[in-house]
């Protein structure tokens, strides 16, 4: 393994991200504020909603935005560089296993997917207050779940981008990313579906469910939500389990 190669592919990545840093805060952290001022200050400041719904929104918006940015931040320069700007031959090339180029990214999606989790925290606090309670009551299990989530944000940006054509764009995010937020238990909690048993349990393979749960157990501990332990072990699922996927498909794409 070379190392020198390794970070030096990382440190080039990182400067992309900072080079388009406003574009990338606009397209991660616009559409999830717009969510946050809407249902936590205009429906609570209309009395529609409870002003406890401003405290079980947060952990879901953070989620959200952490998803979002590690998907985005890995599939959509790997559909770049496979399809037209051909820039992977280049890494291919580079004195390092395909596989560990592929971590690379993974690794580089895990970091933006982080600093847009913790940076919406502030945001959307400033957004929410006066109301807004949240609290770490356990920084080991809030720094494990939320790295956790990083992990699987990057390896689903991994999994699609090295599976989807740059014709089927649109498609991933109509029919992959729409669903999964919506029915991610992000603005609501999972308990919310009790009324609907059937539905409750299909979302169970929704890994943002977990994500979303996870923070708001870690941050929100008072509010209903699934247990920390299975959080924790589903994560850990999902993120092995796209992993795999990802570097099978990375491994195929990369030697067509």
């Amino acid at each position: 393994m070379n190392w020198k190669t390794f970070f030096a592919l990382l440190a080039r990545d990182a400067h992309v991200a900072r080079r388009n840093a406003m574009q990338l805060f606009l397209q991660t952290f616009l559409q999830p504020l717009l969510f946050v001022f809407i249902f936590g200050r205009v429906m609570v400041g209309s009395g529609y909603m409870r002003p406890e719904y401003k405290s079980l929104l947060l952990p879901g918006i953070i989620a959200i935005s952490m998803t979002f940015t590690g998907v985005w931040a890995v599939a959509m320069p790997l559909i770049a560089e496979f399809q037209w700007t051909r820039e992977i031959e280049d890494r291919l090339l580079a004195p390092i296993s395909v596989g560990w180029i592929a971590i690379e990214k993974v690794i580089a999606g895990m970091l933006q997917a982080l600093v847009a989790g913790l940076v919406v925290i502030p945001l959307a606090w400033l957004v929410l207050r006066p109301g807004v309670e949240i609290s770490i009551g356990t920084p080991l299990t809030f720094a494990l779940i939320i790295l956790l989530v990083a992990g699987f944000s990057a390896c689903g940006g991994l999994a699609l981008g090295s599976s989807m054509d740059q014709q089927h764009i649109g498609l991933m995010f109509s029919m992959v990313m729409t669903p999964m937020i919506f029915f991610g238990c992000a603005y609501y909690p999972w308990s919310a579906l009790n009324k609907f048993p059937i539905l409750q349990k299909v979302v169970l393979i929704n890994p943002l469910v977990y994500a979303s749960e996870g923070l708001r157990a870690a941050l929100v501990p008072k509010a209903s939500h699934l247990p920390v332990a299975a959080v924790i072990g589903a994560l850990l699922f999902f993120d092995v389990l796209l992993l795999v996927v990802g570097l099978r498909q990375f491994g195929k794409k990369a030697v067509t």
